[in-house]
């Protein structure tokens, strides 16, 4: 009986195991499918290589131009920029300006193609912890339209139909124009591959905002942290600096969350498991509450809880906002601007700690606490060079201004088309030819 036993209890784990790799393989499958199906796609957050990318990177950048002229810039052959120009105008994202034509030129090689932005965009969300951003983008990256919504509270599910909701109606709007793809940047932990979201502030554990919107919009959806996609439009979207594809550069953000993102030779750096956080990183204000800790001391609430402590604003109401803080410090009230300039002085010296970390060639800082009250950059500048140890460096403030939210979103929604723009739009096709099948 104790051998048959023992013989028993060895052919059931002997099953057990056989069969625990078909179960892992069959999840597996099935989630690969479940993406398939949705068409989630890692965000393209880089400046791309591909010739046909190049090819329409100088037209966004130069256009109209001739191919003769996008050979030199970019350093491709002639004959591949003929093949590419026609796969591109195939695709549809090119158009050729024969009007502007050289005069007395023969074949079309001479004649300018531009980028075919009109009848297409993307759509992008910025999901915030407070308020959420949908905005339209045509192909050159130029904010077409922006909304804002309180970002959706109740339970995870609730907030994600809520959320495609409010795209959907949003996307009815836009009758002359076809969407080709959906960007969205937001906190917390993304997994871009199948762009599900952790982000405690909201309560979401693993929230299937890419597949949601994938489902609802039919259009293909890439996730990426915000801070990431900041940087990106930086990098992207942004006045191009000499040595961007070969340098780094280090974006710092704050504003009622803080966080940085670090581009290395052209490609913002999104780790695996998540961007580190800077939210914990040690500081010093009394005034602006004492908590030691870098988010809780820069954010807006921060400085709102401490303007009313000083009965800057009232304790409650329509002007309890930060928007009446900066309103006081303007008009001179001492105590509205010894709160901004020590939030100043706080990010310069988290900003020099950084730098002297990370060091990099370029230093560019976005978000509110930057961009709302510009007067208070020359108390962080001279915080920042107090704090470094390292030789002088400028702080660039971001290009996009307090718009810069809308233009990470954007380029999320974008970095596909740029980084390859005839997959990106038989991929965008292919989704939407799908939807229109029957029995599908």
């Amino acid at each position: 009986m104790r051998t048959a036993t023992i013989t028993a209890s060895t052919a059931s784990s002997a099953t057990a195991a056989a069969a625990a790799p078909t179960v892992a393989h069959a999840k597996a499958h099935a989630k690969r499918a479940l993406l398939a199906r949705h068409h989630i796609v890692a965000p393209s957050l880089k400046v791309a290589d591909v010739a046909a990318a190049a090819v329409f990177g100088a037209a966004r950048q130069r256009g109209p131009i001739a191919r003769d002229a996008i050979a030199r810039v970019t350093g491709l052959s002639i004959a591949t920029v003929n093949r590419q120009v026609t796969a591109l105008l195939d695709a549809g994202v090119l158009r050729e300006r024969a009007d502007l034509a050289v005069s007395g030129a023969i074949g079309r090689p001479r004649v300018p193609v531009e980028v075919n932005h009109e009848p297409f965009l993307t759509l992008g969300l910025h999901i915030g912890a407070r308020t959420t951003s949908i905005v339209a983008t045509d192909l050159f990256g130029r904010t077409l339209d922006v909304v804002e919504t309180p970002t959706p509270r109740g339970t995870q599910n609730a907030a994600l139909a809520s959320l495609a909701g409010s795209a959907r109606r949003y996307l009815s709007r836009w009758h002359r124009r076809r969407p080709l793809w959906v960007g969205v940047a937001a906190g917390g932990v993304v997994d871009s591959v199948s762009g599900y979201l952790d982000h405690p502030r909201l309560g979401w554990s693993e929230a299937p905002v890419g597949p949601v919107l994938a489902e609802t919009l039919g259009l293909p959806v890439s996730v990426a942290s915000h801070v990431d996609a900041m940087a990106g439009a930086e990098l992207l979207l942004g006045v191009r600096r000499p040595g961007t594809q070969t340098g780094t550069s280090l974006y710092v953000y704050a504003r009622e969350t803080v966080g940085y993102a670090l581009s290395i030779g052209g490609r913002v750096h999104s780790p695996a498991s998540g961007p580190g956080t800077i939210a914990a990183l040690p500081v010093n204000s009394e005034l602006l509450g004492g908590s030691g800790q870098l988010e809780s001391t820069v954010s807006d609430e921060a400085v709102l809880t401490a303007a009313r402590a000083q009965r800057i604003i009232p304790a409650e109401g329509p002007a309890s906002t930060l928007t009446a803080v900066l309103r006081a410090a303007r008009a001179g009230h001492d105590g509205a601007r010894a709160l901004l300039n020590e939030r100043a002085r706080v990010l310069g010296e988290a900003v020099a700690l950084l730098r002297d970390m990370l060091n990099p060639d370029d230093l560019v800082v976005g978000g509110q606490a930057f961009t709302e009250y510009p007067e208070g950059m020359e108390v962080l500048e001279r915080a920042f060079v107090a704090r470094s140890v390292l030789p002088a460096r400028d702080i660039r403030v971001t290009a996009f201004g307090n718009r810069v939210q809308e233009a990470g979103a954007g380029v999320v929604s974008l970095g596909g088309l740029y980084a390859d723009p005839i997959a990106a739009m038989r991929r965008a096709q292919l989704r939407r030819g799908e939807l229109v099948t029957p029995g599908v």
